[in-house]
């Protein structure tokens, strides 16, 4: 096998960590996120770097009718025609899990019945990788998730430069955010309108590696029209059995119209032309095909919490950008505010998945955009992309700061740099592409 090369994903890194281990591993992410290349830089570092004997790679897919025919009627026997000697170790990489019907039960027997294979599976449909196969693996299985590329990825392939100064900047963050490590602002930025020029880019086009690839406009274009005609039918046809399209596109562009908006279902379901179980049907399918997420508000009354309407964000912006036909540079917009704001929460939701990201809104009107709630302290979060000139804190943030007294919060801005204090409250102003 010759070395391709690869862009690097950073997921990889834990991919390696736990090839050693018996346990399985499962990749599961949005469609064309990466996770088949994945697979194929996996089998590629098995061979040159851990000197498998490549005989003992093997790499199969779902998608193939005719081997999912022969799991599907007798799993052992389609595993014993491909391994060769029991002795050996072998790595069995299964793309497209999700296809194998009582995959779970399946791939639970497998795993018991070979103690000399390493089984490696993706899937783009987090209903059927961890909900009807995780019920038959519990303490079997170790789940992964790939995303579409982040902002540090996507850094990676454009600008060794930027990624260097990204490196140094955003380790500082994320030590003021974890650790409460103070660090001093920079008075000047000298790399800010590089950083800008980029991080409007992956707002407008998202992080999908194919789009990543091209840098002509048509081209990415064209790549969002395919990724997202081929969700509909792989994902939402084949696999979900949804025959009401007509609605089910119709309710994503609504979604993509009121991104970062709170959830009015009556409103969703008289200009979507659906029904309250059905939306919220489409709604859970969304979130379980890693198109939108959907977060809920902060309350310390949890039972309040649950009753209150969550917002919508889409994991990737160039897809919403596409599902809503609009590819226009931030200046031109009038969602700017919205887009960076969506680009926030999918940054902070790929970094971390599972982080307690809420928002804060009031019955006053206050509101603070995302609260990252755990279990020892509290950050507010506010997306500010216009030009500040000063640290400006909003009425609305004050109010948040002065109700429930978190240690530190953060105010992402289009390059400005800065920090205050409210009462024990330190604030840091940060531009966005940091984070």
């Amino acid at each position: 096998m010759g070395k391709e090369r690869y862009l690097n994903r950073n997921l990889f890194t834990y991919v390696k960590k736990w090839i050693d281990r018996k346990e399985i591993l499962a990749i599961k992410g949005p469609r064309q996120a990466g996770k088949t290349t994945l697979l194929r830089m996996l089998e590629q570092w098995l061979t040159q770097e851990k000197k498998v004997n490549p005989d003992n790679i093997i790499f199969i897919t779902f998608e193939d009718d005719e081997m999912l025919e022969k799991f599907t009627l007798d799993a052992r026997e389609a595993i014993k025609s491909i391994i060769s000697d029991k002795k050996e170790t072998f790595y069995l990489l299964i793309d497209e899990f999700h296809y194998l019907e009582q995959g779970g039960h399946i791939l639970k027997l497998l795993y018991d019945t070979f103690d000399n294979i390493k089984f490696i599976i993706t899937g783009s449909s987090s209903l059927e990788l961890t909900g009807k196969t995780a019920k038959f693996l519990v303490g079997r299985v170790f789940f992964l998730d790939l995303w579409q590329f982040d902002f540090e990825e996507f850094l990676q392939v454009k600008s060794k430069q930027l990624n260097n100064v990204y490196q140094e900047k955003s380790k500082q963050v994320k030590a003021f955010i974890d650790d409460s490590q103070p660090f001093i602002s920079p008075k000047k930025d000298i790399f800010s309108k590089d950083f800008e020029k980029l991080f409007e880019q992956y707002t407008i086009w998202g992080g999908y590696p194919e789009v990543l690839k091209t840098n002509d406009n048509e081209t990415k274009r064209t790549v969002l029209k395919n990724i997202y005609n081929t969700y509909i039918k792989k994902d939402i046809i084949e696999l979900l059995k949804i025959t009401n399209t007509s609605t089910f596109k119709k309710l994503i562009n609504l979604l993509g119209l009121r991104t970062g908006n709170l959830i009015k279902y009556d409103s969703l379901i008289d200009d979507s032309g659906s029904y309250f179980e059905e939306v919220k049907h489409y709604l859970s399918v969304l979130e379980e095909t890693f198109i939108i997420s959907l977060i809920k508000p902060f309350f310390t009354n949890k039972t309040t919490e649950i009753r209150k309407s969550p917002k919508t964000y889409f994991i990737d912006s160039g897809l919403r950008n596409y599902i809503i036909n609009n590819f226009n540079a931030i200046s031109l917009r009038t969602d700017m505010g919205a887009l960076a704001e969506n680009v926030v929460f999918s940054q902070l939701r790929k970094q971390d998945d599972e982080l307690e990201l809420k928002y804060w809104r009031t019955k006053a009107g206050a509101e603070v955009d995302f609260i990252i709630e755990r279990p020892k302290d509290l950050i507010p979060v506010e997306i500010k992309y216009s030009a500040l000139k000063s640290a400006y804190i909003s009425r609305s943030f004050r109010n948040f700061v002065s109700q429930y007294k978190p240690q530190k919060g953060l105010i992402l801005t289009k390059g400005f740099w800065g920090e205050t204090k409210i009462n024990s409250t330190s604030i840091k102003f940060i531009p966005v592409w940091y984070l």
